[in-house]
């Protein structure tokens, strides 16, 4: 309130963003108008187009923003060359904490990446497959070596940690009766304690 627009400065491009990302998780893609986000910005139209082309340009790069680092750790996180048991809790810990930091961009993603044309979906889509796949084949490697039990298939295994941390979104709570840091232990602890190998 009260700020001057300007196009200029560090941090258009993330203020432009963080507009986007709050205003489509608030009222929804459609809703959501260029002016409201250049609005609620402190920019102009213009100052916006000099980073986005489109308003659906928004939507693709809070996708890659919010992916793209849980990406890169898993990346990271492989790269370590740990045991399966310590690089599983350290995947779930990181997308679990990390979405969490990101919620809001995080819901404004999952709720209306359907608005994106197909071949962006597909592109953005093979890279959430290669996370899928890179942490399935994880576990899949584990079982097969008897550091984990078989007692679920990797697809299985790794839903139930999907399905946890794509709908983070809608219902964890920052001031919440939990912390990221303790769900993502509780959550670790579930799978792991399931996948431990028995004699």
């Amino acid at each position: 309130m009260g700020r001057s627009k300007t196009d200029g400065g560090a941090g258009v491009r993330e203020r432009i963003l963080a507009a986007a990302g709050a205003l489509f998780a608030e009222q929804g893609y459609d809703a959501t108008s260029v002016q409201q986000v250049v609005d609620r910005a402190g920019i102009t139209k213009g100052g916006l187009y000099h980073y986005f082309g489109a308003k659906e340009d928004l939507l693709v790069e809070l996708y890659r923003t919010v992916f793209g680092q849980r990406l890169a750790a898993l990346e990271e996180i492989l790269a370590q060359g740990r045991d399966p048991e310590w690089t599983l809790r350290a995947i779930i810990d990181d997308i679990v904490v990390g979405t969490a930091a990101m919620m809001t961009e995080s819901a404004a993603v999952s709720r209306e990446l359907a608005h994106m044309d197909s071949d962006r979906t597909q592109r953005l889509q093979a890279d959430w497959r290669r996370y899928q796949e890179a942490v399935r084949g994880l576990i899949r490697d584990a079982q097969a070596a008897g550091a984990f039990a078989a007692v679920a298939s990797p697809e299985l295994v790794s839903w139930s940690i999907f399905g946890v941390t794509t709908t983070l979104h809608t219902w964890y709570r920052p001031d919440g009766p939990q912390s990221a840091d303790q769900i993502a232990r509780e959550l670790a602890d579930l799978v792991l304690t399931g996948l431990t190998a028995r004699p």
